[in-house]
């Protein structure tokens, strides 16, 4: 299937971000990486606000999708112990630098943040109340472990031997097991 020519442009934007961080995406520096006119991007994204969304938004999509492969299946289909396997395998796997920039920069804006929240609403455990059973805490300890990891290795310079890496992310995953899940 061919790859539209938003999607190409969003591609592109985040290939920016790669290199020079979300300051970088003008519509000067994503027309150029895309191979367009700046009118060309005008045509698909009035404004720079409206390219910046649509970037959280595609950056969010392309998470989901991997977490959707891990788990064979959409999240509606999914049991709990299902989405939360899959999201722990794909969350203790690096982000890209546009992933992680594009996450941080959405904790400052609700709406940056809507498409990253839709995605954990969907797919990982909210967090417990306080007197929750040990089973659903374990759960959420899960998640958190498959969180640290991620941040672990997007935030550090020092990468993690992956053979290692798989390990911790299986024995993480193994703990839904454990636990009869």
């Amino acid at each position: 299937m061919r790859t539209s020519k938003r999607t190409q442009i969003l591609e592109a934007a985040a290939r920016v971000v790669e290199r020079e961080g979300v300051k970088g995406v003008t519509f000067d520096s994503v027309a150029a990486e895309a191979g367009l006119t700046k009118g060309g991007l005008l045509y698909h994204f009035a404004s720079r606000d409206d390219l910046v969304q649509a970037i959280h938004q595609h950056l969010a999509d392309r998470w989901e999708a991997g977490i959707a492969a891990a788990a064979g299946k959409p999240a509606a289909e999914a049991t709990a112990d299902q989405r939360l396997t899959a999201y722990t395998r794909v969350a203790t796997q690096s982000a890209t630098r546009a992933e992680l920039l594009f996450m941080l920069e959405a904790a400052t804006s609700a709406d940056h943040a809507a498409p990253w929240n839709a995605v954990i609403e969907r797919w990982a455990p909210p967090p417990p109340p306080a007197t929750g059973d040990t089973a659903t805490l374990d759960r959420f300890i899960t998640r958190l472990a498959a969180d640290g990891l991620w941040l672990y290795e997007s935030l550090t310079a020092e990468r993690l031997d992956p053979d290692l890496r798989q390990a911790i992310a299986e024995r993480i995953a193994d703990t839904l097991s454990r636990d009869g899940g």
